[in-house]
């Protein structure tokens, strides 16, 4: 008897979960449905793409559970519907990459954070699976998620390069600096230090000159900075995820974050 009513309780508690995630999925895409009829108002159509884009993406988390057979926990699945909507919508089309300075570096370090939850969670359920032989210890599975989200990262800036570089994009964020340092410039091949840049002139299209204060930076510095943050995001999910196999009692809590097989757990 008391294990049949822990069993309705624990139903009772997926079904609120699941109704929780599912307004948090109905409200998003309504708001993007209504960001897209205002930009396509406007002749936007890039950002008119861009919402189309994030609604596909949306439908990721759902196909991918039911192909692989995965329970995506709710914390996760919501965190992942606010990470594109944050990404695509307020950071692209209501430009909040160029309002708020720390926009990008926020979604840069979750990012690592998510995708180190990813690579721990496919290893732990190899690692607790009988078909696998292997038992891997909880220093390597935590190396493993690490290396997963850097991978992922640098996949990311490969992404942003190719955009940029290819489709005149600005993916790789300019930024102005005041002081760099070369050999190029140098005929002895000697560090010369350019520091203290008020100003650069930029002779372009045969003719036409454009003033900017100080040294534009072509990316160099952003690609740099989302692969750092990346770094601190994936270190800290990696840390607790090691732990979290020392003792799976004591943190419980990184299970809000990580996959399971629905067999498992049904």
């Amino acid at each position: 008897m008391k294990k049949a009513n822990q069993n309705k309780e624990e139903i009772r508690k997926k079904l609120q979960n699941r109704r929780t995630t599912i307004i948090v999925y109905i409200v998003l895409r309504f708001l993007v449905i209504v960001s897209a009829v205002a930009q396509a108002m406007h002749g936007n159509w890039n950002n008119v793409f861009l919402c189309i884009l994030t609604l596909v993406l949306f439908t990721f988390p759902g196909s991918f559970s039911r192909t692989f057979k995965i329970e995506m926990p709710q914390t996760l699945e919501i965190i992942v519907y606010l990470f594109i909507y944050a990404a695509e919508i307020c950071g692209e089309i209501q430009n909040f990459y160029g309002i708020f300075e720390h926009w990008d570096t926020m979604l840069h370090t979750l990012n690592g954070f998510l995708c180190a939850a990813v690579g721990f969670s496919t290893v732990d359920i190899l690692n607790r699976t009988d078909k696998f032989h292997i038992n891997m210890t909880p220093v390597f599975v935590a190396l493993v998620s690490f290396c997963f989200s850097m991978t992922v990262g640098v996949m990311w800036e490969f992404f942003e390069f190719t955009a940029d570089y290819y489709f005149k994009q600005d993916m790789q964020k300019d930024r102005i600096v005041e002081v760099f340092q070369t050999k190029h410039l140098d005929k002895n091949n000697e560090m010369i230090v350019v520091d203290n840049i008020d100003k650069t002139e930029i002779t372009y299209n045969n003719g036409e000159k454009l003033v900017i204060e100080g040294y534009l930076d072509i990316g160099i510095i952003d690609t740099m900075k989302d692969l750092f943050v990346n770094f601190i995001g994936a270190t800290i999910f990696s840390i607790f995820g090691f732990l979290y196999i020392k003792d799976r009692d004591d943190h419980k809590w990184i299970e809000r974050f990580t996959l399971k097989l629905k067999k498992i757990t049904e």
